[in-house]
């Protein structure tokens, strides 16, 4: 089997799970989500200097990453985890790089701690969205998510609060991220920094 080619199944098999299977309320941590992280995986990646097998291993974890959320919120990791692993064995994908894609998964982890440059390009790729200039579509998505899931309800303070410390506190992994991706977070950094009362 080609590289193409596992990647092809993987794809098709995780967007019909996620498409089936993620329960109501995701507001954040749906379909689209993975598919972003797959592109950004793919991206910083490129920019890492990646070999086939390296882009395939991180690839294919990106397309895993989150389908525990079809099983559980809490410590999904272990669930997306057990999926891939599952998954992968069928088609024979040596078990030495199964290891790696589950070493990715756990990366994502958060607090995230990253111990090999794989893991550290999907745990960027994770926490791209901190760059985009419509974050705060997403940082909404993820309160509704959470209080669906936790009953965790926040005040516009609050969560403003919260996404700054979270936001100032991160560090990316990848040379890329420290270089290119900071740049774009410090924008949205500025941008909560305006929305709290010091």
């Amino acid at each position: 089997m080609t590289n193409g080619d596992i990647i092809d199944k993987v794809r098709e098999y995780v967007l019909e799970l996620l498409s089936g299977k993620l329960p109501n309320g995701m507001r954040f941590h749906t379909v689209m989500h993975t598919q972003e992280v797959v592109k950004a995986t793919i991206e910083i990646a490129g920019e890492s200097n990646f070999s086939p097998k390296q882009l395939e291993v991180v690839t294919l974890a990106a397309w895993f990453h989150d389908c525990g959320y079809t099983n559980t919120h809490n410590n999904h990791e272990d669930s997306s985890k057990t999926i891939a692993a599952d998954f992968l064995r069928q088609y024979n994908y040596p078990e030495e790089d199964i290891r790696q894609v589950l070493a990715c998964i756990e990366a994502t982890r958060f607090p995230q701690n990253p111990k090999s440059t794989e893991e550290e390009v999907l745990a960027d790729a994770d926490l791209y969205h901190f760059t985009k200039p419509d974050y705060p579509k997403y940082e909404q998505r993820l309160r509704e998510e959470f209080n669906t899931f936790f009953g965790k309800i926040y005040t516009d303070e609050e969560w403003n609060e919260t996404n700054y410390t979270l936001l100032k506190n991160h560090s990316y992994y990848t040379i890329y991220g420290k270089t290119v991706l900071q740049r774009f977070k410090e924008v949205n950094i500025k941008r909560l920094e305006t929305t709290i009362t010091k």
